[in-house]
This record gives structure tokens, sequence and C-alpha cells, in this order.
């Protein structure tokens, strides 16, 4: 022991403790050389640093430099960002340090961006920063191992026990500082050099201001510049045109076409609106042959009822983005680069939805999803949609789960929306399905022992079983999909279904691999019970459900109706323009559109459909375990004492047990369904107060019993 304490104290002395040392005549001709020249080392630094960036973010040497070569403005424009972010070192003597800082933050952004799409195919951006909660909650999943929090953990840490080492023995500049001067040449350089370069960069086509395809955008124009504008670029940009009588004019042509709704909350049919997540048909994939069909179902359905291409905002990851687009009717393309809403605009401000249009006449609305409540701010997000309830996997009793362990199967999907039905029996619904079976990340070593279906076409073995695990999963999504029709067939009740594909996998896919040359296609089908006519038709994400609604009669909302009535327009570009200022107008404008009133505020959205109540307390026969016995527990439901939470076993849906130390003679017992982040989605109807059956009570309330306080 003595000699680690030795160890660490060398350690100590060499990095932590400053000395005064007497450098020589040449060491101090050589700083004052750096000092000299420093801004044309910076802008050699600074192409490095890009370089080293891309070639990490690439994941290839040869990749970066076909990027320097073909893109080369691009590439110096990139070193441009960064030369200015050096610009800071002017204000502190400890440069070195400095200078460090800030080559570690470039470099950790690549790294970050590296890993990202070694997991996906969308790229890194500032608004995944606000996934961070969310992710870390999902360690369940491949995004992340218990040994690369480790590897970064360590890195991080070691990184800091550098820089402090710096700080302490690091060199400091000894001349004269100008700060004011310095300052404002900075300021100058970050707000006027920049913003001016970055105009004629994108007048010129160096960069784009717009990704339409943000993995593509990347590899253009390079980590720096993109990850930058998913910083600066948030949220709208207000229309040239924008003002009330412009608004105006796109209603009342609008309203001068648009049909009158034929159906209400009573008569009108259910509408089911499924998300499958990740879903393409391998039929699409021009190099993929498997053995047998994985999806009879969605194909015979694709055949017999109406069905077409859907062109979404992402590819690979982005679930939430597809999701908004489909639920709204409005579109990314008019979104800052790398934008989730829900984590964004969604936060502080409502949002008209298919859900608040539904419920204007009377429809119940709904959401089931067997994954986390506050995964992508999702319940926050549907109440700023108008929906009524959300049964999210907390509210669920989940006890099977995909072969490689992280995701629960899309099977309990059927019997939670059957609970949507049957808990509004006297209204229609909407419910709104997102599966999560097909979901990546997609093992490259065999973890299904005899694979009904396998693959051929894939030379790499570990992408070989990749796809022989994701066409298994696709089989089992097509299950679902019939399990689902098939209950819906049995019920009298008038129904449409819509189901689609959010994004392709994270599997690398090009355009030229796909049959549509176009990896943001993905295809969705449908199915009803009303005899429907097939009419199949490309679409939009955000165009898909006021196609549905328009089918049925229901003609309702300002956007929706603008679709039914404008996509179908000669004029593109009109189009466009309108959905952009309706757009403009309703998350970010004055509201013209609603004459300024709020008319679709957001719900007070409630968290599943069962009631959780406790209906009995008793000891184990050991003493040293309290069992909470009731209805509707689930994995995630907790114990809270006198409202503070202890810790719970889940045993079944009926009952969960606590340590007897927990809990004394008086306590007041709740059950609760708890999300990430210890967020309470609902409490159990009734509070239970405790009895302890080793204290002694008077003779009244020893012939009572235990009594519950609703």
């Amino acid at each position: 022991m003595k000699k680690i304490f030795d160890v660490l104290n060398v350690v100590k002395q060499k990095l932590f403790v400053k000395k005064d040392k007497i450098h020589s005549e040449k060491y101090y001709r050589r700083i004052d050389f750096l000092n000299k020249y420093s801004l044309l080392f910076h802008a050699i630094i600074a192409m490095a640093i890009v370089f080293i960036v891309e070639i990490i973010s690439r994941r290839s040497f040869i990749s970066a430099c076909k990027f320097v070569d073909a893109h080369t403005l691009a590439f110096m424009y990139n070193s441009f960002l960064v030369f200015v972010s050096f610009s800071l070192v002017y204000l502190f003597r400890r440069r070195a340090f400095a200078r460090v800082i800030i080559t570690g933050f470039w470099t950790i952004l690549g790294i970050i961006n590296g890993c990202v799409l070694s997991n996906r195919v969308t790229p890194f951006g500032y608004t995944d920063l606000k996934c961070i909660p969310e992710l870390l909650a999902m360690n369940n999943t491949s995004y992340f191992t218990a040994q690369q929090a480790t590897i970064v953990v360590f890195g991080l840490g070691a990184f800091a026990l550098f820089l402090v080492a710096l700080f302490i023995k690091g060199p400091k500049y000894t001349g004269k500082i100008r700060y004011a001067g310095v300052s404002v040449a900075f300021l100058a350089l970050l707000f006027v050099a920049i913003p001016v370069t970055t105009n004629v960069a994108q007048n010129t086509n160096v960069v784009a201001s717009y990704y339409s395809n943000i993995a593509q955008g990347y590899d253009d124009y390079g980590f720096v510049y993109s990850f930058s504008s998913t910083v600066v670029d948030r949220g709208m940009k207000k229309p040239e045109d924008y003002n009330k009588q412009n608004v105006e004019d796109v209603e009342q042509k609008v309203n001068s076409q648009k049909q009158t709704t034929t159906v209400d909350g009573k008569t009108g049919p259910n509408i089911i609106c499924v998300l499958l997540e990740s879903f393409c048909d391998p039929d699409e994939i021009n190099f993929l042959q498997v053995n047998e069909d994985p999806i009879p179902t969605f194909h015979e359905l694709e055949k017999n009822y109406s069905s077409g291409y859907l062109t979404v905002p992402v590819v690979g990851a982005g679930t939430a983005n597809t999701e908004f687009e489909m639920l709204t009717g409005l579109s990314m393309q008019y979104f800052g680069t790398g934008e989730y809403p829900y984590k964004t605009i969604l936060k502080q401000t409502d949002c008209e939805s298919i859900a608040s249009d539904l419920s204007k006449i009377g429809y119940a609305t709904h959401v089931v999803h067997n994954n986390g409540g506050n995964f992508y701010s999702r319940t926050n997000a549907f109440s700023q949609m108008g929906f009524d309830t959300f049964t999210s996997k907390e509210l669920m009793n989940i006890t099977e789960y995909t072969p490689n362990g992280s995701w629960p199967t899309d099977d309990i999907l059927v019997s939670e929306t059957m609970k949507t039905f049957d808990a509004t029996p006297d209204q229609s619904d909407f419910t709104y399905i997102i599966t999560v079976g097909t979901h990546g990340d997609y093992p490259k070593e065999p973890v299904i022992e005899n694979p009904t279906y396998t693959v051929s076409g894939v030379e790499d073995e570990g992408m070989k079983n990749a796809w022989t695990y994701y066409v298994n999963q696709l089989n089992e999504a097509d299950r679902f999909i019939k399990e689902l029709t098939d209950e819906l067939s049995k019920r009298d009740e008038d129904t449409i279904v819509v189901m689609f594909g959010d994004h392709l996998p994270t599997m690398g896919l090009q355009n030229s691999d796909m049959k549509s040359g176009d990896i943001y296609k993905t295809k969705y089908i449908t199915w009803n019970n009303m005899g429907l006519p097939k009419e199949d038709a490309d679409l939009y994400a955000y165009q898909l459900l006021a196609q549905t609604t328009d089918t049925v009669g229901i003609h309702e909302g300002t956007i929706m109706n603008y679709h039914q009535t404008q996509m179908n327009s000669t004029d593109e570009a009109s189009y466009q323009d309108g959905l952009d200022l309706l757009q403009y107008d309703i998350l970010y404008g004055k509201r013209y559109c609603y004459n300024g009133v709020d008319l679709y505020p957001a719900s007070d959205l409630v968290m599943g459909i069962d009631k959780v109540d406790i209906t009995n307390v008793s000891d184990s026969s050991t003493g040293d375990t309290v069992y909470i016995y009731g209805h509707n527990f689930t994995n995630w439901s907790k114990v809270y004492i006198n409202n503070s939470k202890v810790a719970t076993t889940y045993l079944s849906a009926g009952v969960l047990a606590i340590n007897k130390e927990d809990i004394s003679d008086g306590d007041e017992i709740t059950v609760c369904q708890v999300g990430s982040s210890d967020t309470i989605f609902r409490k159990s109807e009734n509070a239970y107060t405790y009895v302890d059956p080793a204290v002694e009570h008077d003779s009244e309330s020893e012939t009572d019993e235990p009594t519950e306080n609703q």
C-alpha cells in the first residue's frame, strides 16, 4: 500500500505541483516565434482538426481525403469556423490551455458523431443533446453498453485530469493583453465575418442552407458546419410574405373548396394509425433475397387495399419527426437542420393535430406505445397535440421481449388497443399505435437459433446476421398486423387502419439499393371493413392522415383541410408556400388562421386506460416483507410510503412487495406507475393506511378493518 501512495505522490508532484523552472533562451525564442505567428498556426491547426474530425465521423481516412478533394471549399469553410473559435485564446494568458480546450471540444463532438453513426444513419445534431436523459434511461438497448459508458467516463476523466495538470503547470503568456481590442476583434469575427462568409458560401453553393437529406448534407458539407447549423438554425424562418392578409387568402382559398364533414364522434368509423418501426419491405431492397416471404399479411393488404410509397423526413432514426409530420400535417422541411419539434417548439406551445381535429367532432383519441412515455418527450408532445390518453410501457404488463432482449414484443399492443375502444363505448376512436419490435440495433452475431427466414445477397457475415435478424423481426411485425386486423374483424364497428414505416432500418442503405431509388421512401398500407375502394397514391408523411380522413368523410382542421384541398394542385410551389405560411402562423406566428384565438389548447392527458388500485396489505409469515395487493400493477409500479418512493419488487399484476423496515404503523401507501427521471404517470385510485399487526391497538381499532383513504 505504501508503494502505491509513493507512486501517487510522484504523479502529484509531476503533474499537479507548480515549480518555477528556468528555461533556456532558445525556449523563449521558440515561444516568441509561436506567439508572433499564432494566427498562421491556428489556421493550420484548424485544418488539422477538421480533417481529424472528418476521419472520426466517417470512420475512414480515405473517405475524409475524398471529402477534402471533392468539397475543398467546404473543407476550408469548416476550417474557418474552427479558426474563429481559436480567436478566444487571445483573451487568456494560459493560451496553450485554451487551445487544448477548443481542440478537445471539436474532437469530442467528432467522436460523438462517429459513435452515433455507428448505430444509426442520421448524424449527431444539437437537438440530440436534448435526448440524452431518455437515451441514458434506455439501459436495455444497444444504443450504449456498460463497457462503452465506462470508456466514455474514463476518457473524459483522463482528459479532465490532463487539463488540470496543464492549467497548473502549463505555460502562460507574459506579454500585455489588450482585452478591449481583442474582444472587439473577436466579436467582429463572430458577428460579422461568420454571417457574411456563411451567406457567401451558401449563395455560391459551397455549403447548403437546407438539407433534404441530413446524412448526405453532413457528408457533403462537413461536420463542423453541419453541427453548427443545428445549433443556430432552429425553429422556422419567418416567410418573407407572412402577414395577416396572405394567411387569410390561403384560408379563403381552402374554405372555398373544402367539403362538409358527414360523420361525428358517434357515427364516424374508428381510425387506427400504426407506426411500424423501421419497417421496410424486403422486396424493395435490390441486393437482398429471402428464402420465403416474411411479410405475407402486409403484401396481401397492399394488394387489396389502398397503399403506396410514403416519403418520410428521416432515415435510420428520428422516428419522432416522421410521427410529427403524420400527426400534425406539418412539414419538417421548414425547420432547422436536425431539429426535433417535440424537443423544441412543442415544449412551449400547443399544436393542432389529427387528435385535436377529431376531438372537435366528438372522437376519443388515444396513443398506445410499448416504450417509455418520456422518450422524445412524448408525454408532453401528445398533451400539446390534444390526445385524451397515452398508454406507454409503464402502464402495460409486459413480459415478452425481442430475441436480442432490447425491446418488448408488439403483440401486447393488440389487447391494449382494444382497451381504448372498450373504454369509450359511446364514442368513435382514433388510436395511434407505435411499435418497436423491428427497432435496431440489429445484432451481427447470430441470436436466433434456426431462423425461419434466411437471407442471401449479403457477403459480409456480420451484416448477413443483422439482415437475418431483421427479416425475422419483420415477420413478427407481420404477425402483429394480422392479429390486429383479425381482432378488429370480430368487432361490429366500422374501422379503417393505416400502417406505415417511419423510416428505413439502420443498415447503411443507399438510394441505389432501393427499387424506389430513394432511401426516404417507405411504404404504407391500409385495411378497412367498410368496403372502401382501393385508391393507391404516393404521399408525403404529412399528407397521410388528411388522405385517410378524406376517404371517410371527415374534413376537419386547418392543416388537414389544407392538404385535402390543395395537395393535388398542379402548382407545387404554391402548395408548399401556403403550407409554409400556415405552419409558421400556427407554431411561431400570431395565429391569424385562428383569428388570434387558441382553438386547440393542450389536453389534460391521462396516462393509461386501466385504473390502478390497492385492495389489501398484509405482512409475510416471516414478518420481513409487506405485500400490497391490488389491480393492474406493472414492472414500473412503485410503492410510495407517505409520498416517498421505496424499493419495490414486482411479483404479479396483483401483488407488489416491499421491505418491512420501510413502513411503519399508520403510514399511507399509494402505488404509482413511474417513468424515467421518476416521473409519476399515474397514481392508484386509493391510498391505504397500513396497520402493523405487531403494534398493539385499542380494542375498537383491533376489530376494525384497515382503512382505505379514497
